[in-house]
């Protein structure tokens, strides 16, 4: 039987791990939003590929958020459950995400020195 404060960390983790989910899905359909306003009622074909390059770069930013926010999550769930197994587990989706959110943030940070 796990205690109150083990259940409460629980649902802690399961909240945060919703808040990033949503950060994600929130920044799938503003970018898809905005994406399709500019192809729909802004045709310039000189200003779409700019357009295209700066809604890649908001969604990355999104992206980006919403495995930071996860990392938060699995942390707790693990400092809940502290075996070797997860923390195995941990140390390789934070590296996995870790990777991704470098290499994302390195792509955003050069697209805005072009700009």
């Amino acid at each position: 039987m796990m205690s109150y404060p083990e259940r409460l960390l629980g649902d802690l983790s399961v909240i945060i791990g919703t808040i990033a989910l949503i950060v994600i899905i929130w920044g799938v359909f503003f970018c898809l939003a905005k994406w399709l306003h500019g192809e729909i009622f802004l045709r310039s074909l000189a200003d779409s590929s700019t357009r295209r390059e700066e809604i890649r770069r908001t969604l990355g930013s999104y992206i980006l958020l919403g495995l930071e926010i996860l990392i938060v999550a699995d942390i707790i769930e693990t400092v809940i459950n502290p075996t070797i197994e997860e923390i195995a587990i941990l140390g390789s989706i934070v590296l996995i995400r870790t990777v991704i959110s470098f290499f994302l943030d390195r792509e955003i940070t050069q697209k805005d020195k072009i700009k």
